[in-house]
């Protein structure tokens, strides 16, 4: 097992971990955890040290603070079969044995390390407040991860260890970084929450579904009207009915969730009353829409009174903007943002509550992801739940995935724990949000000037990296002729013909079955340049002209 306390026994440890029956003999006050208690809690506990497949676990990390609360509800009347049924993996169980002093290992199929090709990898990092080029240019830009780092210069993790086979909970050095990080920003108020690595939210997604849905038992899941096409994608082929929800600009319409759940038709909808939401409360993919703190609270009541279970998948949490102004645009010459110096625990502060947080009955799986504020590539993010559920998941992915990638998360953990630290995480986290705000300001500062505003309109996103259009297609010249599909269709084509791609609102429509009553296009600011943002919005303006005005030539 992984522990602080430097004691080791044949590169494993045998310290148990912190449980709230099995509370360590010194705490620090039982106050909620900040960034200095963080390195208060470090210093007391004494290097972390944990070797190839150490097992660990988040109560390991969780301040004394996190404890003071009653348990989670427990979820067995809705969890499927299959996870009821799957049994913790011999193998990986057969690693606690190597802490008994002397042992010598013929059992596990460990790789020597002696074989791994890689002798070290050394990454340029910027450096905070700025993370500009010219901060990469210092000798402290440069982390280096070795081989044997933690036998011969005393670290904490190094690719012995992370090229290995790991736990599928993954490494306690990142588990106890996502874990303080998580208790930083949610604070869950039940006591036996727990995180686990996960292979990004999409491979998330997909094991949340299993463990709660089943076709055979004719389940289904309800979502935004308008969601995440592979999401989506991921869904329909497990035989699970999705059923959307209406939104507003600020997303799940808790009336709308509610009427839906009371007035369920088995026989009509095909499927029994839903037992799990899923959602993206933040930038929500792809209406950019944003719930506030009172509308999450309200769609966590309609959960409560209906016993919903809650996937809160919140890839795009930290890219929270302020309200777009035109007159003072950040895409603008010369603009600044002075935002950039903001501390970072008053940027937690101006943070919406997560569900995670208001979430008294242990009945939200949130997943966390480094994808859109790091690197996309690193397949490499987190869920937090009850200490049940990550059991549940754990078991399903000692048979799946077998964990993230070591690679990524021994990289990640030079990055985010030895580099930057948490401090350093969030000014990074200050540097992506004003980045973002940049991007949005440029493509909502173009479709200003370009967008035909008669027929096209549009909430200014708060969050994430993607832009909801609506056109009136009440007001098309072939209205009533054509269906809203073949509208859409024919401002796509002209769109392509043109150089530009934006995708159509039917390709994220939960129940395409149904024919839609709006037309949208969603547009992203995540990647184009100001001036291609320009450019392509312009084109998106003529082909939506060009479908208004052709053959009739309405005047719009």
């Amino acid at each position: 097992m992984a522990t602080m306390n430097g004691t080791t026994v044949n590169g494993t440890v045998s310290l148990p971990a912190t449980t709230q029956q099995d509370p360590p003999v010194q705490r620090l006050a039982e106050e909620p955890l900040d960034l200095a208690g963080i390195a208060a809690r470090r210093a007391k506990a004494g290097k972390l040290i944990a070797g190839t497949a150490a097992n660990s676990d988040s109560d390991m990390f969780k301040s004394p603070h996190a404890f003071n609360q009653p348990k989670a509800k427990r979820w067995d009347h809705l969890l499927t079969d299959d996870a009821i049924s799957r049994q913790p993996c011999a193998l990986k169980l057969a690693a606690r044995f190597l802490k008994k002093p002397g042992m010598l290992s013929l059992g596990g199929g460990l790789p020597s390390s002696d074989n791994f090709p890689i002798e070290s990898i050394s990454m340029q990092v910027p450096q905070a407040p700025l993370f500009d080029k010219a901060s990469t240019d210092i000798p402290e830009s440069i982390v280096t991860v070795g081989k044997h780092d933690i036998r011969d210069k005393d670290g904490v993790f190094d690719l012995a260890v992370g090229l290995n086979y790991g736990q599928s909970i993954g490494s306690a050095q990142m588990l106890r970084w996502v874990t303080e990080h998580t208790e930083l920003v949610s604070r869950p108020p039940y006591a036996d929450w727990r995180c686990a690595m996960s292979i990004g939210s999409t491979g998330a997604l997909d094991s949340a579904l299993r463990i709660f849905c089943d076709r055979n038992r004719r389940d289904s899941v309800l979502t935004e009207e308008y969601s995440f096409s592979t999401a989506l994608e991921t869904i329909h082929p497990l035989g699970i009915k999705v059923v959307g929800v209406r939104v507003d600009e600020q997303g799940l319409l808790p009336d709308s969730l509610d009427e839906t759940l009371s007035s369920w038709d088995e026989t009509a909808r095909g499927a029994r009353k839903p037992t799990v939401l899923y959602t993206v409360p933040s930038g929500q993919n792809p209406t950019g829409a944003t719930m506030g703190a009172q509308r999450r609270q309200d769609v966590y009541n309609v959960c409560r009174k209906h016993d919903l279970f809650i996937f809160e998948d919140e890839p795009y949490y930290y890219l929270q903007m302020p309200p777009y102004d035109k007159a003072n645009s950040l895409a603008q010459p010369g603009a600044v943002d002075t935002s950039l110096n903001q501390d970072p625990e008053d940027f937690l502060k101006t943070l919406i509550p997560t569900m995670l947080s208001i979430d008294v009955d242990g009945r939200v799986l949130r997943m966390d992801s480094f994808s859109k504020v790091m690197i996309p590539g690193s397949r490499m993010g987190w869920i937090t739940a009850s200490e049940q559920v990550i059991e549940r998941y754990i078991r399903l992915q000692e048979c799946v995935a077998q964990g993230p990638s070591g690679l990524s998360q021994v990289l990640l953990y030079k990055i985010l724990d030895e580099t930057w630290g948490h401090e350093g995480y969030l000014r990074w986290l200050i540097h992506m949000r004003s980045e973002y705000t940049r991007r949005r300001d440029a493509l909502l500062d173009a479709c200003e000037k370009h967008l035909p505003k008669d027929v096209v309109s549009w909430t200014p996103p708060g969050a994430g990296m993607f832009h909801w259009l609506h056109v009136d297609h009440t007001r098309h010249p072939h209205a009533g002729k054509k269906t809203i599909l073949e509208i859409e269709e024919e401002i796509f084509n002209s769109c392509v013909e043109r150089g530009v791609l934006a995708c159509r609102g039917s390709w994220f429509s939960v129940e395409r079955d149904v024919e839609p009553t709006s037309l949208f296009f969603r547009t992203t600011f995540a990647a184009a340049s100001q001036a291609d943002m320009d450019v392509a919005v312009q084109r998106l303006g003529e082909a939506i002209r060009a479908s208004f005005e052709n053959l009739e030539r309405a005047s719009i």
